[in-house]
């Protein structure tokens, strides 16, 4: 917001019917060559990847890094990761109106966009993952109630639609149109959906016995944690972003007290990995070889970039000499690109280390990426790396997920209410 003045909590349920009105009838629509400029990149971005996509329909699966044995890539590795990043807006902006406590400045309704924004990238993700989408419909017809794919299926599109209706809960409030008891029901049912969303998520890799990595009742709550640390990095760099530009007037206290959440978020994912990690190494067997593949195999660069990477974003954000926005944007990413990094390896890892014996017939080219040689050299390096292809699909499905943002912030009235 330009010009106007901030509540100094976005938790103020007490907004008068007259700020409510002349928030309703001010014009929503913000003047931004930058804003225009962005949207006209993703637009286009977005556009070749949907020429990528029929290319990949029209062409197969085949033209992917996918097979037999690897058959899922850069598509569900993505699906994962957003999914995590959309819990940060909805957790943010839910938490503190749920449990009655002070929230964070007027970032509420920019925080549950940038959740639908990441949402919508998560379900687009899915579809160009599935070789025959224009069948979805029969996921519903012949559904399987008792597969978690389903289970992720159904709770990922209540995800969406809830958080659509608590983003235009908050603005009718504003208004004077919904009570605060109201919002306050719908922020509680929004977290206990978020929350839900990352178990179901997890649970479809952690129901798996035949991978070795996943197998682990841990898979659940390190969703849970993962989502909210790459969340909580996502909405504290939109929000100095945003800052930044003009369209949000946050206190710098606000944005501190997001970087303290986001240093003992990172610290809690750090201590979940490390249980893991001892649990899986400690006794020996399959789970060293785990330990092994990860620290010091071909997904190391992965793994030490996500422990350095958090352990210096937990030092920027609660070290208060550090605490500069500068920093925290670079503490963000940090965390978001160490979270992206454990997806990499949760997902490439559960296929890295084969399930089947030494079988010779098994290994050709539409069941491995890498078919030169035995099984065992198959499985020497990555058994997968992502095709140009997927790489350009998947920034197209990204550009969705920026396009649908930047509109919100061109039309829909994200900023706080004027007194």
């Amino acid at each position: 917001m330009q010009g106007g003045a901030l509540a100094s909590d976005d938790l103020d349920f007490s907004a008068s019917s007259d700020r409510g009105r002349a928030s309703e009838h001010a014009s929503t629509a913000v003047k931004s060559p930058a804003l225009n400029v962005a949207i006209g990149v993703s637009a286009v971005v977005m556009v070749v990847g949907l020429v990528l996509w029929f290319m990949q329909l029209s062409g197969g699966m085949v033209q992917t890094a996918m097979r037999n044995l690897d058959s899922w890539g850069l598509y569900i590795t993505g699906f994962m990761f957003f999914v995590g990043l959309s819990a940060g807006g909805l957790i943010i902006s839910s938490v503190p109106k749920a449990l009655g406590i002070r929230g964070f400045g007027g970032i509420s309704k920019v925080a549950v966009f940038s959740s639908i924004a990441c949402t919508v990238v998560a379900i687009g993700l899915v579809v160009v993952d599935m070789g025959q989408p224009f069948r979805v419909w029969e996921l519903f017809v012949y559904s399987n109630l008792g597969s978690p794919l389903m289970w992720d299926i159904i709770v990922l599109s209540t995800y969406l639609i809830l958080s659509c209706v608590y983003l235009w809960a908050q603005i009718q409030a504003e208004r004077g149109k919904v009570s605060a008891v109201a919002l306050r029901v719908i922020s509680v049912i929004a977290l206990v959906t978020a929350v839900l969303v990352h178990s179901v998520t997890a649970w479809i890799f952690s129901l798996q016995q035949g991978h070795e990595m996943w197998h682990t009742a841990l898979l659940a709550p390190w969703f849970v944690s993962s989502a909210l640390v790459c969340g909580t990095a996502l909405v504290m760099a939109v929000v100095i972003g945003l800052r930044r530009a003009g369209y949000l007037n946050v206190e710098q206290d606000n944005i501190v007290r997001l970087a303290k959440l986001l240093g003992a978020f990172v610290l809690v994912d750090l201590y979940f990995f490390g249980c893991d990690l001892l649990t899986e190494g400690f006794p020996g067997g399959a789970g060293a070889e785990v330990v092994a593949m990860l620290t010091q195999g071909p997904l190391a660069p992965y793994f030490w970039f996500e422990i350095i990477g958090c352990v210096a974003c937990a030092v920027i954000c609660l070290t208060p000499a550090l605490r500069r926005n500068g920093l925290l944007v670079t503490a963000s990413l940090l965390a978001i690109a160490g979270i992206f990094c454990k997806r990499v390896q949760l997902l490439v890892g559960g296929f890295q280390i084969t399930n089947l014996a030494d079988m010779a017939p098994a290994v050709n080219s539409m069941s491995i990426t890498y078919a030169d040689g035995t099984l065992a050299d198959a499985y020497a390096n990555l058994v997968y790396w992502p095709t140009p292809l997927e790489a350009g699909v998947t920034l197209g499905v990204v550009a969705l997920g920026f396009l649908v943002f930047f509109l919100g912030l061109k039309f829909l009235p994200l900023r706080p209410s004027e007194k």
